[in-house]
């Protein structure tokens, strides 16, 4: 995702991806993501040939169908990151492209109007924590002060994700970004159903005594390099399976869910946007379009998840069978 670099700022990583738009801010804003120089770094994925692109081509992830008022929208469980390979929409969503009439997802990540980074709170560091950044900054190949204009959370997600290329994965490659980009070789409207300055709201704490033990939280992911890139391994592959159930067991799996402080944090960040995502779809389906809405994975989870929710505002939600490739 060409954006912000700003991933989301989870304590740890596939939180981040969990929260995931404001992953894209770095690349959007300017050449944080851009493919490391050193031999050491990680390489920016390199793209498939369109042949080997097709043969990869199937359905990833979750998605269900929205009844109601007369049309039918789709709801798709998107992830921030990707491989290469998944740069060709698989059935699904190639039949859900071809009937919509426009799509929706959490932020545009091709708009770089809505991606004009607003102030953030300030957060006073010790020598202690920058020096931590910046060798994290160093461990990803990028200038200790690279990113210094950016929010200390922020600048951790980014390092998650350029670490998150070990693995062969990119923000490039996120669903967010190639949904908006297929949206544009159709000539469909892609719609936002949150701005940047409630995304930022909503994932950076106010209070900088909160904000600092995240800090720490993501710094620790981030020094035990095996551990958080095995996390991320795991997430991708719930991910692509639509394991459900296993995505619902989340805190069981991910060390991301400590102490109340994390609880409070997860809260907030998905759990609590997601009565206005879910009341702003229903709104824009109102409006007489179908639509194809992308969000977070891990907004489709617990009590308070998006199809839920839909489900009380009057949609006959479906869960779609998976199919094969072309």
């Amino acid at each position: 995702m060409l954006h912000p670099s700003p991933s989301t700022l989870l304590r740890r990583v596939s939180r981040a991806l969990a929260a995931g738009t404001l992953a894209l801010l770095a690349v959007l804003g300017g050449d944080a993501l851009a493919a490391p120089s050193k031999p050491s770094c990680p390489p920016e994925p390199a793209p498939l040939p369109a042949d080997r692109l097709a043969a990869q081509a199937r359905d990833r992830g979750l998605m269900w169908t929205l009844k109601r008022d007369g049309r039918t929208s789709y709801l798709y469980a998107s992830l921030h990151v990707g491989k290469p390979g998944w740069a060709t929409p698989g059935p699904r969503l190639r039949k859900a492209l071809d009937e919509v009439d426009a799509v929706a997802l959490e932020l545009d990540p091709l708009d770089r109007d809505a991606w004009k980074m607003p102030p953030t709170p300030d957060l006073p560091l010790d020598a202690s924590l920058r020096r931590r950044l910046d060798a994290q900054a160093a461990a990803v190949c990028l200038e200790p002060q690279a990113l210094a204009a950016m929010h200390p959370l922020l600048q951790t997600s980014t390092y998650m994700l350029l670490r998150a290329r070990t693995l062969g994965l990119d923000v490039r490659y996120g669903q967010e970004m190639l949904l908006s980009q297929w949206a544009r070789d159709r000539g469909l409207p892609v719609l936002a159903l949150e701005t940047l300055q409630g995304q930022l709201e909503a994932l950076l704490p106010a209070d900088a005594d909160a904000a600092r033990h995240e800090l720490r939280a993501n710094l620790q992911q981030l020094e035990r390099p095996k551990s958080l890139l095995r996390t991320l391994d795991t997430m991708v592959g719930v991910y692509d399976r639509g394991d459900l159930a296993r995505l619902n067991r989340y805190a069981e799996w991910c060390d991301c869910v400590t102490d109340a402080a994390d609880r409070a944090a997860l809260q907030r960040i998905n759990d609590g946007r997601n009565p206005e995502l879910a009341r702003r779809i229903s709104e824009l389906h109102q409006r007489g379009q179908s639509l194809l809405v992308a969000v977070g994975a891990m907004h489709m989870t617990g009590p308070r998840a998006i199809p839920a929710l839909l489900t009380d505002q009057g949609f006959e939600v479906t869960l779609m069978p998976r199919t094969g490739s072309r």
